[in-house]
């Protein structure tokens, strides 16, 4: 009979990169002296001091979805090839880690997630606190019922040029940032009224009900989605800004930039 090792050593063998997702640094020590191949680290800190490091903004209890971030991660930083066979280690079910998955780095579809944290103007932690906030708001809604909302992030500057309020502006003379407990249920009870929300690159909420005023013209959305995902689609070409779209219809979180759809997640996933 066959030993359970000679099963499943193929899953092991012959791979030419190793993918640690936020392990332990007992876990990682073992990793840190294999020889012929890669180990990246994969994580919200470097706390174990790996030298090869991408850093995950958000933990996606997806693990597709964490895998897919953590590939296209190490791809844009030169620490693996498009063609690469890799290892990832996750968390699925324990605190440490305890699932492995075999994938070829070309097998995964670019989407632009690493691109939309790590090189968009506002910073990483600013669009993680939004997603978040959109992804808490479809979970939930407003009052039990589903809700529509858009958050415009960075370059609010030009955001602001490009469009006219729709109402007062709660925000005018505040100082308050996306993150901050109280002021994120702000956003989600403002989210009732119409209007986008811009954020600037710190963080900072510059202003709720703005109406975007880009030109749709030579914009191209999927089939389905309405007229606060074409100005989302718009206002980001036109602008360094991300879009963060919550639909009202479907519940799906979007992410705009650069005119394109480049993420696109269901918040009962998270």
């Amino acid at each position: 009979m066959s030993e359970i090792h000679d099963l499943l050593g193929p899953i092991v063998s012959d791979v030419d990169a190793i993918l640690l997702f936020s392990p332990s640094a007992s876990y990682y020590g073992r990793f840190a002296e294999v020889d012929d191949v890669s180990v990246v680290v994969i994580s919200p800190e470097n706390t174990v001091s790996a030298a090869e490091f991408v850093e995950l903004p958000l933990e996606f209890d997806d693990v597709a979805a964490r895998i897919r971030y953590g590939i296209e991660g190490a791809i844009e930083n030169d620490l693996i090839d498009d063609g690469d066979d890799l290892l990832c280690a996750t968390k699925m079910f324990d605190e440490d880690i305890d699932s492995l998955t075999r994938v070829r780095a070309s097998e995964f579809t670019h989407t632009g997630i690493y691109d939309l944290f790590m090189n968009s103007r506002a910073e990483p932690a600013v669009i993680r606190d939004v997603l978040e906030v959109a992804i808490e708001l479809g979970k939930k809604g407003q009052k039990g019922k589903p809700v529509g909302a858009l958050f415009v992030v960075g370059d609010a500057g030009k955001v602001m040029n490009k469009s006219r309020p729709l109402s007062y502006n709660p925000f005018e003379k505040s100082h308050v940032h996306v993150g901050d407990p109280i002021v994120n249920v702000m956003l989600k009870e403002f989210s009732r009224l119409d209007g986008a929300f811009v954020i600037s690159d710190a963080g900072k909420i510059v202003s709720a009900y703005r109406y975007l005023e880009p030109s749709a013209e030579g914009v191209d959305i999927p089939k389905g989605l309405g007229a606060r995902h074409m100005a989302a689609a718009a206002t980001t070409r036109d602008t360094n800004a991300i879009c963060i779209v919550l639909s009202e219809s479907d519940g799906l979180v979007r992410a705009f930039k650069g005119g394109e759809l480049i993420l696109e997640l269901d918040p009962e996933e998270y």
